[in-house]
């Protein structure tokens, strides 16, 4: 009997993991996750693996790790949130996540980062995304880096909420004048990029994004079109629309934006020019969900503090 590649993807149970998960399954791989929610819901049961993290003992880590030829890291927090989760805990961790993959005798890894990353940035999101591709580039490793912006998929955030602000409210506010790019790339098609550069070789810097650039301003019309619910868009001065962010994140429970994240779009980090690596267009796939997008509120902070339920589809 020949003993399937054991490739081992962190936060099967969350987002893009799940999807990446699935398309190893399908490829024939054997695939153990590593994760913060042992005990989250999920839909692979006995057909995958499942260790905790153990970022405080390096033996755990790296015992977990030995036998796998590929490890997917999807790895980080989207903002740094009192003593609970932080942009430098990940960082530390991710960089403890390297050095066991390294131990364990893992031959690539493929990681995913975020478009323009850069070290001098005082944005706490692209100067760590930055560190870390810096480390994994000179760790002797094989690697694929993975530079998505949006992602967009039925357990999305972003998009989803904008249509939910959209459904619920009878304008809605851009930062600024909202000329600020960006191109939304497909949960599937990031994964299956994942998977093809976890069969390769060789090292690779992936811009990972979709084949649609919209303005803010153009994407917020475009979904309004999309689920029936033009509403007149008008601009803000930013820390108008974090106020108006903060006080909204009050009645959801949640982190609505931060302030890191508005100037992130602003400064024009959500835009490379790059040819398209996805092929799924936002405009289809929103078309196809316009009777559910933006339904429901969709919470960052409630799946961070719930670990037991899967992640709710939009």
């Amino acid at each position: 009997m020949i003993e399937r590649e054991v490739h081992t993807v962190t936060g099967a149970f969350g987002y893009s993991g799940k999807y990446i998960t699935r398309m190893l399954l399908e490829d024939g791989k054997a695939v153990l996750t590593l994760t913060n929610s042992i005990k989250r819901e999920n839909s692979f049961g006995d057909s995958i693996r499942t260790r905790p993290f153990h970022f405080h003992s390096p033996v755990k880590l790296t015992e977990s790790l030995k036998g796998s030829k590929v490890l997917y890291n999807t790895y980080w927090v989207r903002f740094s949130y009192g003593k609970t989760f932080s942009h430098s805990e990940a960082v530390r961790n991710t960089l403890f996540l390297f050095e066991s993959a390294m131990e364990a005798g893992v031959e690539k890894i493929v990681h995913v980062s975020i478009t323009n990353p850069s070290l001098d940035s005082d944005l706490d999101y692209f100067k760590g995304k930055a560190i870390l591709e810096k480390a994994l580039m000179e760790s002797g490793l094989r690697y694929s880096i993975l530079r998505p912006a949006v992602l967009f998929g039925r357990e999305d955030i972003l998009i989803n909420n904008i249509a939910w602000f959209l459904r619920k409210f009878p304008v809605f506010g851009v930062f600024g004048d909202g000329a600020y790019r960006l191109q939304p790339i497909y949960v599937e098609d990031l994964a299956r990029i994942a998977v093809d550069r976890g069969n390769s070789d060789d090292n690779s810097i992936v811009e990972a994004i979709g084949p649609e650039t919209f303005t803010f301003r153009e994407l917020v019309k475009t979904i309004g079109k999309i689920i029936g619910k033009r509403r007149p868009i008008i601009s803000i001065p930013p820390v108008m629309g974090l106020a108006a962010s903060k006080a909204i994140g009050v009645l959801v429970n949640d982190v609505v934006l931060t302030h890191d994240e508005i100037r992130g779009l602003m400064e024009g980090r959500l835009f490379v020019d790059a040819p398209p690596a996805g092929r799924t267009p936002l405009t289809l796939w929103a078309e196809d969900h316009s009777s559910t997008l933006g339904l429901k509120y969709t919470s960052e902070l409630a799946r961070r503090k719930d670990r037991r339920h899967g992640y709710s589809s939009n």
